[in-house]
């Protein structure tokens, strides 16, 4: 599992799950008919596209909210990446954020350049895809 995929999950945000019986569609197989020479061609039964799936919106915030309040540490989640991972019990060594900027496309110059900037980085682009993908986050912490 990623770790974006694990910050999803402990914010009690999942993707739909996609099964191959929604991926692939099969055609039951049935005898042959006989071809007939001045028939018209019968059109061929296509397979109704699947439906797009509302994403339900998560109230992050108030998750989190409620998190900092409980937790005995003063952790600023709407500032730092840092300390977000931290509030959701996931690990916030530089190795790991290093690990997360990477599965998220963050610039190399960032990753291996000044750490502050891959943090910021890092911090605005896990909050749009939280939001990409279902989270109330507000948009005064997108900018």
């Amino acid at each position: 599992m990623s770790i974006f995929s694990n910050i999803l999950e402990k914010l009690g945000i999942k993707k739909p799950a996609t099964t191959a019986a929604t991926q692939t569609t099969s055609t039951p197989s049935k005898p042959l008919e006989p071809i007939h020479i001045n028939a018209t061609p019968a059109t061929p039964a296509t397979p109704a596209a699947p439906k797009p799936v509302a994403i339900p919106v998560v109230d992050v915030v108030s998750k989190l909210e409620a998190l900092a309040k409980a937790n005995p540490e003063k952790l600023d989640w709407k500032v730092s990446i840092v300390d977000l991972l931290k509030l959701l019990g996931m690990d916030s060594s530089l190795a790991a954020r290093k690990e997360l900027a990477a599965e998220l496309g963050c610039p190399a110059d960032k990753i291996g350049g000044d750490y502050s900037e891959m943090n910021v980085w890092l911090h605005k682009t896990v909050l749009q895809k939280i939001a990409d993908n279902g989270g109330n986050i507000p948009a005064s912490l997108l900018k």
